[in-house]
């Protein structure tokens, strides 16, 4: 069985030969890099306890061949964030845009180049969970970051992300229950972690993530939506189940008629009663079909479903003229306007909650 819910290849691919070439060859390379390990690990072996000085250099040189060769190809990631109050009272959401993450990292594992991470929280009771884990989420992440030659990245990036979450909300809620009197808040996270052009979705709650990929070829090229997330809330049948076994009621869709969501970071008084901070994960191999994700909180998503919101991005995207920004190509700044114009178009719908957009350009 998968270590995570791996999403669908495309059904057929589409686009320039070019462009889905260093795809369509991924295998290979794998295959070819596969081969060249073993064989650096071979000379390590056969290797003697005076092994020389030039040897090791030699060794040196060649795993960096091998790591410049994991760097091309992979996909250009570009962050767009979009945030509005709504007719709250407060902003509770919070956000974090890392596209190039490598630099908080203390080392990154052998012929890994690039770490991106993207996340939104939505705060429910106050904003200091969601402020809370956007300021630490994700240097804990990068703490327990796997490091050196890890045999299965897979597994140990499974394991880093259910510690980080759990460690996250531990903190809180000790901070919180240090206060006087003791904070409630609690906070959804949606995280992307991608490593190279390897996607890995940690969540809880109701915020979501898509993916929009192209497929097919010519007239008939169309987007297919793929999620990226897994909605928790009292009135899915496991979560529930959960939440009455550990001795909680679900009243009107909500544990004990109040909270909205079965997993979450922080809602201390709400722990008792089932709801969780282990998160969902997924995992999704990038091609050169895949033009953006979304990531957003349920403001969004209460008046837009996932294809509608990646219909609304694809129309912006392939409009004639776009207002020109300082310091932004033509492509980003389509990018920089669907965005902003997917978080005004669900208030204009009527939706009265916070609203946090972040798109997420994948370019190759």
């Amino acid at each position: 069985m998968d270590l995570f819910a791996d999403l669908p290849e495309p059904s057929q691919p589409c686009g320039a030969a070019s462009a889905a070439e260093p795809q369509a060859s991924r295998e290979e390379e794998e295959e070819e890099e596969e081969e060249e390990e073993g064989r650096l690990k071979r000379k390590r072996a056969d290797s003697t306890d005076g092994h020389s000085a030039a040897k090791d250099k030699e060794e040196e040189e060649e795993r960096g061949e091998m790591k410049k060769v994991c760097k091309e190809g992979l996909p250009v990631l570009r962050g767009y964030v979009a945030a509005r109050r709504g007719e709250r009272e407060e902003m509770q959401d919070a956000h974090v845009l890392l596209p190039d993450m490598s630099s908080c990292l203390p080392v990154l594992p052998k012929l890994v180049s690039r770490v991106s991470y993207f996340a939104v929280f939505d705060g429910h009771g106050g904003a200091r969970a969601s402020r809370f884990a956007a300021e630490h989420l994700h240097h804990t992440l990068a703490a327990k970051f796997p490091s050196g030659e890890p045999d299965n990245l897979d597994k140990l990036l499974k394991k880093c992300l259910l510690d980080t979450f759990r460690q996250t909300d531990d903190d809180f809620l000790k901070k919180a229950s240090s206060q006087k009197p003791a904070w409630k808040d609690g906070s959804t996270a949606t995280c992307v972690l991608v490593v190279d052009d390897v996607v890995y979705v940690a969540n809880l709650g109701d915020s979501r993530a898509v993916l929009c990929r192209m497929e097919g070829g010519g007239a008939e090229r169309r987007a297919v939506t793929l999620a990226l997330s897994k909605e928790h809330n009292p009135t899915i049948y496991e979560e529930r189940m959960r939440i009455q076994r550990a001795g909680g009621t679900v009243r009107d869709g909500r544990v004990l008629g109040v909270l909205e969501v079965s997993r979450s970071i922080g809602d201390g008084q709400y722990k008792r009663c089932g709801v969780i901070s282990t998160p969902d994960l997924r995992r999704c191999q990038l091609t050169a079909n895949d033009r953006f994700i979304i990531l957003a909180c349920d403001g969004l998503f209460k008046v837009f479903s996932a294809d509608e919101a990646v219909r609304f991005v694809l129309n912006i995207l392939q409009e004639g003229a776009v207002e020109k920004k300082a310091g932004l190509t033509e492509e980003e700044a389509r990018f920089e306007a669907a965005c902003q114009r997917l978080a005004n178009e669900a208030v204009r719908r009527g939706c009265a909650d916070n609203v946090t957009v972040i798109l997420v350009s994948i370019g190759y």
